[in-house]
């Protein structure tokens, strides 16, 4: 994996784990949230880091820290299909 993708996906993982730590403990948050936390420029450029946001949360999903959510309830990540929201594992 080329350096910039590296980067970019530990600045997401980092977004990610930021936003939620400024929520309350419940809160969730939408990938897009990160990829516009990320992204530098001001027009729509964010959308092209929403895969990378989802896969971000898919790895802190892994890693214990969040889990991914659809319709409020716990799901797969792998299996997640349609609009997630992630929020801190409790």
């Amino acid at each position: 994996m080329p350096q910039h993708e590296r980067q970019t996906d530990q600045r997401l993982e980092r977004a990610i784990l930021e936003l939620l730590d400024r929520r309350a403990p419940t809160a969730t948050i939408c990938p897009s949230d990160a990829a516009r936390a990320v992204y530098e420029g001001d027009d729509d450029g964010w959308r092209a880091l929403m895969e990378p946001a989802r896969r971000a949360a898919r790895r802190l999903a892994t890693a214990g820290e969040v889990e991914i959510t659809q319709a409020g309830r716990p799901v797969d990540p792998d299996k997640a299909r349609g609009p997630i929201r992630i929020r801190r594992l409790r």
